[in-house]
């Protein structure tokens, strides 16, 4: 048999085995701290402090010596012609300027060949300078009468020459500065010497582009990195600003010959473009100076036709010089950077056009809102009219159904590519559906001609979405109609016939299309939301007072619930929506009459309650559970009914109620989240109610209610009803006792009340740590319950 040793000598044992474990224990620990710490490398010794680096280096410091002194030579070379020139004779002075330019210009050879490279540079800088100094000095000694800008073409042409055969010699080729500034002295010539012969303006531009044009060449052509650098600077500047005074020339041209001359001059820079993206420049920039190419093209063409034809074709004209560019991209010899650049001037050309006709397209689509406060006056006299409430008609609108189609044929006949055609597709039907709308009142039809022209759009529009098979262009043809068909029923809110006729047939045409899978989702929207506007516009015209049409707007949310889920997945959302908004729009109606109100809310209620069944849709039952409570709450307001718990005690019932339940099958749920709302929805409003109530009735009923639900909380251990209903308690009794706390209060001494708070906390500071056990007792006892 086991010897079972007595329990203090058990203990004894289990505390000893206890302690040798954690002697163990301890060992343990020890022997791994140590091998962790061998296992792990060993710390890099820190690097010795790092020398300072110096902050430039030698040649950095000898560019910048040898560039302060070439200024400050310069600027001393400078200040002896502008201000001692004049104290020495015609030798001195020719004997100083020629022999310090030619050491300036001779020294950088001898400089080269001992090496000193950025020496020879500066030195070269300061006789380049110098030989600017001298032609200034020429021009006062011997020239005081020649005018300054063709002294300025012949020097800077003088100068040009020679410091571009400075910087050809075998020795001075090796230095950097001559050819560019020669070059920089080449933008000169022309331009002075227009500006002296005072040729006029046309002269004037042409010497810009054709410098630039010198300029391209020079970029295309020459080898060094600076000078090709200088002739691109050259040829986009002198560039531009020959473009701009060219444009200017075109655009106030008085006449054919005007606008020719200024035509050649955008031709000649369209050409110099063309050159420059056909000689070797870049990807991307061969692809703008092509773009910019065709764009003058059509500038300089456009403004030609101007010129001839009335202001009205002005567009079109531009238009079909845009066009015309695409030709080019056909010519297979043209390299691929040109042709692209070309189609993207020509299309650039067509969007700008249609751009010009999009405030006439803005009138024709959003006009007709206006008819909103104008409903049933009368039908206006043309389409045109009718869009002319508000706003005024644009000049020039005739030539826009032009424009519109011939942009929309190219789209269509022209782009092609997996890409670019459904893209250009939806381009064509939006310029098709903008080219429909435009041709009523542009052409001035009758009214009801342009409404059956738009209603005729919206049906092709919506046939034409159940046709196509791409995405993109179905999508488009639907926004369209969708767009044509809002024009329209704004439109027809002119006549009381006209409004009923397009809502109906609109119903009509959308409800047809809902039942199209891939177009549910869009027109079963649209044809419940026309519904719902066609039930207003029966109602006013019944004469009918809003809240009275508020029950015939509710068929349409009756019609979304009965067709939501017979729709398929994709539809069912926006139809659901659809009816809940035609739901709170018949609210809206009905809220100035708060028996009918209460109605409209119940009926919805029921709408709501019935969408609930669906087992997808069981968390409608709460919005069902609000609409009741609001139906009945609004219909205690039409009865005249003050007392708070009329409007609570519905609330309550069923909160508590749902709340057993919830409890019954789940037993952790929280009492707070059972019956917490309930019962604050009846004893808080009614507690706000007993304090300003004078008599002794309410406060009664209410600390009797607030005892019971007390004793209720304790008896089944629930923390929400004992919280609740003991703080309503106290609260309550408080009310009952205030009058008398005043009485008392005023009867005391002053003095009483900071007494009475001095011993409080007095008391309070000498039994802190018991005050801190009753807490937590307490807590501990409410976190016990439920």
């Amino acid at each position: 048999m086991t010897n079972i040793p007595p329990p203090a000598e058990e203990l004894r044992l289990l505390d000893s085995e206890l302690w040798q474990l954690d002697a163990r224990r301890a060992q343990l620990l020890a022997r791994r701290a140590w091998l962790v710490a061998a296992l792990q490398p060993p710390k890099p010794a820190p690097a010795a402090a790092a020398r300072p680096r110096p902050e430039t280096g030698a040649s950095g410091v000898q560019n910048l010596l040898l560039l302060l002194g070439g200024v400050l030579l310069t600027i001393a070379a400078t200040a002896f012609t502008l201000v001692s020139w004049g104290h020495l004779g015609i030798a001195g002075r020719a004997l100083v300027l020629g022999a310090v330019t030619s050491v300036a210009l001779g020294a950088p050879v001898f400089l080269l060949r001992r090496g000193l490279r950025s020496t020879a540079e500066s030195v070269a800088g300061l006789g380049l300078v110098l030989t600017v100094l001298d032609a200034y000095a020429l021009h006062q000694v011997a020239f005081p009468g020649t005018g300054g800008a063709g002294y300025t073409a012949v020097a800077s042409t003088l100068l040009a020459a020679l410091w571009t055969a400075y910087g050809l010699l075998p020795r001075a080729a090796e230095l950097r500065l001559p050819l560019p500034c020669a070059l920089v002295a080449a933008q000169l010539p022309l331009f002075f010497w227009a500006m002296e012969t005072d040729a006029g303006s046309y002269v004037v531009t042409a010497a810009l582009l054709a410098t630039a044009a010198f300029d391209t060449a020079v970029a295309l052509r020459v080898t060094a990195k600076s000078v090709r650098v200088v002739g691109a600077v050259g040829a986009y500047g002198l560039g531009s600003s020959g473009v701009l005074a060219a444009g200017w020339l075109s655009w106030t041209a008085s006449g054919p010959s005007a606008a020719a001359r200024a035509a050649a001059l955008l031709l000649l820079a369209a050409a110099i473009a063309l050159v420059a993206a056909w000689q070797g420049a870049g990807e991307k920039r061969a692809l703008g100076l092509a773009i910019a190419s065709g764009l003058l093209t059509v500038a300089a063409l456009g403004g030609l036709a101007r010129s001839v034809l009335p202001e009205l074709w002005t567009v079109p004209a531009h238009l079909a010089c845009g066009v015309a560019l695409l030709a080019t991209v056909r010519i297979g010899r043209l390299p691929d950077a040109v042709r692209r650049g070309t189609a993207w001037a020509s299309g650039a050309v067509q969007a700008l056009a249609v751009l010009w006709a999009l405030p006439v397209i803005g009138v024709v689509a959003l006009a007709p809102v206006g008819w909103v406060s104008r409903a049933w006056t009368g039908a206006p006299p043309d389409a045109r009219a009718a869009l002319t409430l508000d706003a005024s008609w644009p000049a020039h609108a005739a030539a826009v159904p032009v424009v519109l189609t011939a942009v929309g044929a190219v789209l269509v006949l022209v782009v092609r590519g997996e890409v670019w055609r459904p893209r250009a597709l939806s381009g064509a039907l939006g310029l098709t559906w903008a080219t429909a709308l435009v041709l009523p009142p542009v052409l001035e039809l009758p009214y009801s001609i342009g409404l059956l022209i738009q209603g005729l759009t919206a049906v092709v529009g919506v046939a034409a979405a159940a046709y196509l098979q791409q995405t993109a262009p179905r999508f488009t043809t639907l926004a369209l109609a969708l767009a044509t068909s809002l024009s329209l029923a704004f439109l027809s809110l002119a006549t009381q016939a006209a409004t009923l006729t397009v809502l109906a047939a609109l119903v009509a045409l959308f409800a047809s299309a809902s039942w199209q899978s891939r177009l549910a989702p869009f027109m079963a929207p649209a044809a419940l939301a026309y519904a719902a506007a066609l039930a207003c516009a029966v109602g006013a015209a019944l004469n009918w007072q809003p809240p009275h049409t508020a029950l015939l707007v509710l068929a349409v949310p009756v019609a979304a619930a009965l067709l939501a889920p017979r729709m398929g997945s994709p539809a069912t959302v926006p139809v659901e929506a659809t009816g809940a908004a035609a739901g709170v729009l018949a609210i809206g109606l009905a809220v100035t009459d708060l028996p009918l109100l209460a109605l409209v809310l119940a009926l919805c209620g029921v709408i709501t309650a019935g969408t609930a069944i669906r087992p997808d849709r069981r968390s409608v039952g709460y919005v069902a559970a609000v609409l009741f409570v609001l139906a009945t709450w609004v219909r205690l307001a039409a009865w005249e009914v003050g007392t708070p718990e009329a409007y609570t005690v519905p609330v309550t019932v069923p909160a508590l109620l749902v709340g057993h339940l919830r409890r019954r099958r789940d037993p952790r749920t929280s009492s707070w989240t059972a019956y917490g709302p309930g019962l604050a929805a009846t004893l808080l409003p009614s507690l706000v109610a007993a304090w300003g109530d004078a008599h002794w009735t309410r406060p009664l009923l209410l600390g009797m209610a607030a005892l019971s639900i007390t004793l209720l909380g304790g008896g089944h251990s629930l923390q929400a009803p004992l919280v609740l209903g003991g703080t309503v308690l106290t609260l309550d009794a408080l009310h009952e006792l205030a009058p008398y706390l005043i009485q008392v209060a005023d009867a005391l001494p002053r003095w009483v009340p900071p007494a009475l708070a001095g011993l409080l906390l007095l008391s309070l500071g000498a039994t802190y740590e018991q005050r801190l056990r009753d807490a937590r007792k307490l807590r501990t006892f409410l976190g016990s319950l439920h």
